[in-house]
């Protein structure tokens, strides 16, 4: 409903009504919430549509979306039956002296869309509650249908009809974890019959087919992924004599087309969702593990940047995207590239000793871009914690993923294509990144004074963080006040016009190297065709919904993310309940407003919640003893046993 709301407040064009959402463009005329003319939908200007915000004694504010105006104040008497957070169309109170106001005329979508209810005991009577918030669902139960269920026993809830959708388990198995995290956000792993259908229509690329296509299969292109990947988005080529890199990138866009349920599909997911055990994937496996793939030894489509290096500036002297074919020659693993890099691998035969010395040349290259992009850009250390999950979908074990040789260099090439993929156009979808708010800079001084940094303010917001990371380094502390500085930072986003990555130091940036598991890349594809094309027509089709698309993408990236960061949470939490009253090491990882820690034993990364401590300060290292585990909030509580030496 969301994205409907932002398209209509830009102007939706009949072409892009979805038959779900006539029901609602026809119902919003019939009120006369709408304008039509040149066949665009348009919010009437007494109309605005937005997310009610802070409710206080009878009275909000309506955070308008889709345009960049003030909020309108919804006085009491106003509100009617709206809460926080619900979607909202307003009518605006013209004529009204002092704060624009707005009286609330329709309730067009909850807060929260959909949620988890679970069957507990509350004052020895039998009650559904929300799983995140213990307050009762609204479904409407008899105490005969609660005692129907299990105590535990958990489902997946409409909050707009109030309705249970579906049973989803029992709070008590671990493998109810997966189901939680997906029905709170409504998403699915199965694809409709009619999506797998068009997926499996698709024949095995013939070059007599693609006439029109660069033919580039006599490259050595290969491909350098996670041991347990299976959908390869890029393969590299580098040819040392021109000083030229080529990245090919699945052409995800030849199959994928506007419109049908296919791109329908798509869109809704806009992601790939990855868990520790499976993934999630934005497109059938048939596409995404097999003819989109970048498979070793067979020929694949591909839309390709070729870009010439300067080798003394550093900088790309030309560059050209185009349709290609290729066929990559092998298929390799970070691992194995850095036992290369490290003299632990030999090369089998004469094909895979020309990959070796190309990669090595273009080792030199990539670590020189690096060197030149931290500059400006920085190089902030996180850890990213990998789980492990049994069969019985219980967390075994956890390891911290190292950042190597092999994973720079085909970051630093697909950092390159990217920027040259935003080079070519003004408008579409860039991928940016703000300053941070001054309010968060400070915030960040205090914690780092807290902890004796002294704090050097310099000429540029680069140097100042440069010297932070330098103290850092001398006190042993670099991921961890890296993550703080991660924290201050705003969050990247998708939009339409570019404002440049300050993350990166890059003017300008875009992702255009995963069209497998990000729709936005596959957008930019879209528009970098019809560019090369000259084809205005599918150009105006791509741009036509940008903002709102922009919006809907960035949404759904931050709903991946939670949903990837909530299941481990409920897996350590699972392990946690089994190891109640156990000591470990841990970290203090804050301390305002509440004192919090992680795990840095066995089992790394946990998040705990400390319930007793007395002079604990930032970043120490301590012992916990685990106290309290709470199951459905995926919560741990412990509390400091001592300071450790």
């Amino acid at each position: 409903m969301k994205s409907l709301l932002i398209r209509l407040t830009l102007g939706l064009s009949e072409l892009d009504i979805s038959p779900q959402e006539r029901v609602y463009v026809d119902n919003f005329m019939q009120k006369k919430y709408l304008t039509y003319k040149n066949n665009v939908y348009k919010f009437n200007s007494k109309y605005r549509a937005g997310t009610l915000g802070l409710v206080q004694k009878g009275t909000a504010y309506l955070n308008v979306i889709g345009e960049n105006v003030r909020d309108l104040f919804i006085g009491e008497g106003d509100l009617g039956t709206a809460k926080e957070g619900d979607l909202i169309i307003a009518q605006r109170l013209l004529g009204v002296r002092g704060t624009p106001r707005a009286k609330i005329a329709e309730i067009v979508g909850r807060a929260i869309s959909y949620s988890v209810g679970y069957v507990t005991l509350k004052d020895e009577h039998l009650s559904m509650v929300d799983l995140k918030t213990d307050f009762p669902v609204g479904v409407e139960l008899s105490q005969k249908e609660l005692e129907s269920y299990e105590i535990g026993d958990v489902f997946k809830i409409n909050n707009q009809e109030n309705k249970i959708m579906e049973k989803l388990g029992n709070i008590k198995d671990p493998k109810v974890d997966e189901l939680i995290v997906l029905a709170q956000y409504n998403k699915h792993d199965e694809f409709t019959p009619e999506v797998l259908e068009i997926a499996k229509s698709f024949k095995e690329v013939d070059v007599k087919n693609y006439p029109s296509r660069k033919d580039l299969r006599d490259l050595e292109f290969c491909t350098i992924d996670p041991v347990t990947a299976k959908d390869y988005d890029d393969a590299i080529y580098w040819d040392d004599e021109n000083t030229t890199l080529y990245v090919a990138i699945a052409d995800v866009s030849e199959y994928v087309k506007p419109f049908g349920a296919l791109d329908n599909e798509a869109i809704y997911r806009s992601f790939s969702i990855y868990l520790p055990h499976r993934s999630i994937p934005m497109l059938p496996r048939q596409l995404s593990e097999t003819l989109c793939s970048l498979q070793p030894h067979v020929d694949r489509l591909a839309f390709v940047f070729e870009m010439k290096l300067d080798l003394d500036s550093l900088e790309v002297s030309s560059s050209t995207v185009y349709e290609a074919i290729i066929h990559s020659d092998k298929r390799f693993d970070y691992e194995e590239i850095d036992d290369f890099f490290d003299g632990k691998l030999k090369a089998k035969n004469d094909k895979e000793k020309k990959i070796f010395d190309d990669l090595t040349k273009l080792r030199i290259v990539t670590n020189k871009l690096k060197t030149k992009r931290l500059k400006v850009g920085y190089d902030f250390r996180s850890e990213e914690i990998e789980m492990k999950i049994d069969e019985d979908s219980n967390l075994v074990a956890t390891t911290v993923a190292d950042e190597t040789p092999s994973h720079s260099l085909i970051e630093d090439c697909m950092l390159l294509a990217n920027k040259e993929a935003a080079r070519k156009f003004d408008r579409g979808i860039f991928r940016i990144h703000e300053e941070p708010s001054q309010a968060k800079i400070q915030m960040l001084y205090q914690e780092l004074a807290g902890i004796g940094m002294n704090i050097d303010i310099k000429h540029s917001m680069k140097e100042t963080i440069t010297d932070i990371q330098r103290q850092a380094k001398e006190m042993d502390l670099e991921a961890e006040v890296d993550t703080l500085i991660i924290r201050s930072q705003m969050q990247a986003r998708y939009a339409p016009l570019n404002s440049g990555h300050f993350g990166l130091g890059f003017d300008e940036y875009t992702h255009f190297t995963s069209p497998i598991r990000r729709y936005s890349d596959l957008i930019v594809h879209r528009l970098l065709k019809a560019i090369n094309n000259n084809d205005t027509v599918e150009g105006s089709y791509v741009l036509r919904n940008i903002e709102a698309l922009a919006m809907t993408i960035s949404e759904k990236e931050r709903e991946a993310s939670s949903i990837e960061v909530e299941f481990m949470a409920r897996k350590f939490s699972r392990w946690a309940n089994e190891n109640l009253n156990k000591e470990f090491k841990a970290k203090i990882t804050a301390t305002d407003p509440e004192v919090k820690a992680e795990l840095n034993d066995v089992i790394k990364g946990a998040r705990l919640n400390i319930v007793s401590s007395e002079n604990i300060i930032l970043f120490e290292d301590v012992i916990v003893s685990i106290d309290k585990v709470d199951i459905a909030k995926a919560k741990i509580f412990a509390k400091v046993i001592k300071k450790e030496e």
